[in-house]
């Protein structure tokens, strides 16, 4: 069975923008790039939110913008060719190669990849969309990469549940910039 990840770049204070939807605080180097290129590489489907989506398009064409370096078109080239499944309320079509509509609610989507044949992760991106899916218990691993910044408000990456949710600390690393990747499962 394939787990459900939610792996997003998050400030100290817990926000994965800042209060006027920023994100580039959390650019990252060359060690962290590797990191989710890595990650890629373990991910057999992605489910984005439309804000994800329509941010994540530059990539489907990256390879035509020469000021690449190569790390930057191998991530392009493995993300043009994930499957990806967009929830939205207001899109009738997307673009991309390997990439649909969700035909069906989240917890839908999510049990029928989970059985699926295939290889790799089930992984969310997007606040709203990872929020939906805690709700519904439907999150295996948080993997939340930290950066050493306030932010002083903005998206929170945890979503505000009221429920306890117990975890168990699988990994922590510690790059060279300050940023600390966390692992951790979801006890059940």
């Amino acid at each position: 069975m394939h787990r459900v990840t939610y792996s997003m770049n998050v400030s100290l204070d817990g926000c994965i923008a800042d209060p006027n939807g920023a994100i580039d605080w959390s650019d990252p180097d060359e060690e962290v790039f590797r990191h989710f290129t890595d990650e890629l590489r373990q991910t057999g489907v992605h489910l984005l939110g439309r804000r994800l989506y329509e941010t994540m398009l530059y990539w489907e064409t990256a390879e035509q913008d020469e000021s690449l370096d190569a790390a930057e078109l191998e991530w392009a080239a493995l993300w043009k060719a994930l499957p990806k499944v967009v929830f939205s309320r207001t899109l009738t079509t997307v673009r991309g190669t390997n990439t649909r509509l969700a035909s069906g609610t989240l917890a839908e989507e999510i049990e029928h990849l989970r059985t699926g044949p295939g290889n790799g992760d089930i992984a969310i991106g997007g606040a709203t969309l990872a929020a939906e899916a805690a709700a519904s218990d439907l999150i295996d691993e948080y993997r939340p990469v930290v950066h050493p910044v306030l932010l002083g408000g903005g998206t929170p990456y945890f979503p505000r549940v009221e429920r306890r949710v117990k975890l168990e600390l699988a990994e922590a690393h510690t790059f060279a910039s300050g940023v600390v990747r966390l692992r951790h499962h979801v006890i059940h």
